[in-house]
């Protein structure tokens, strides 16, 4: 079976792994998941994150994060999809959840965050969402 968005995939699993309250999980292998992992990482979502080599092919282990019961990802969504790219200009992207979320964006600069993307004054794709 082939993969059309491994974003999505990996957004599903996190998801998934997390509301059964698994303590780690593994996603497909791309260096544009290892960024997005580093930061969730980086904001407090993720616990830890590493890659793995198993034989002919590699994933990411990722390790969850909760806080006492509770579990740090509240919500994860693909925001631009396969059929449905959704570019945002510089002046557009706006805090979400009015700055208790994060978005993930795609932009010349790399892949960075929303509150990145608007001290540096770029505009991109936006991967996903978070809170």
């Amino acid at each position: 079976m082939s993969r059309t968005d491994l974003i999505s995939d990996a957004f599903t699993i996190i998801r998934n792994a997390a509301g059964a309250k698994k303590e780690d999980t593994y996603i497909p292998y791309s260096k544009l998941l290892l960024r997005v992992c580093e930061i969730l990482k980086n904001e407090g979502y993720l616990q830890n994150f590493k890659e793995v080599d198993l034989g002919n092919y590699k994933k990411i282990k990722i390790y969850l994060k909760y806080i006492g019961k509770k579990n740090a990802i509240r919500k994860i969504s693909k925001v631009s999809k396969p059929g449905r790219r959704v570019y945002l200009k510089r002046k557009d992207i706006f805090p979400v959840l009015n700055g208790y979320g994060l978005a993930i964006v795609s932009t010349s600069k790399g892949i960075i965050t929303d509150i990145q993307a608007r001290e540096k004054g770029v505009g991109g794709e936006i991967i996903g969402a978070i809170w």
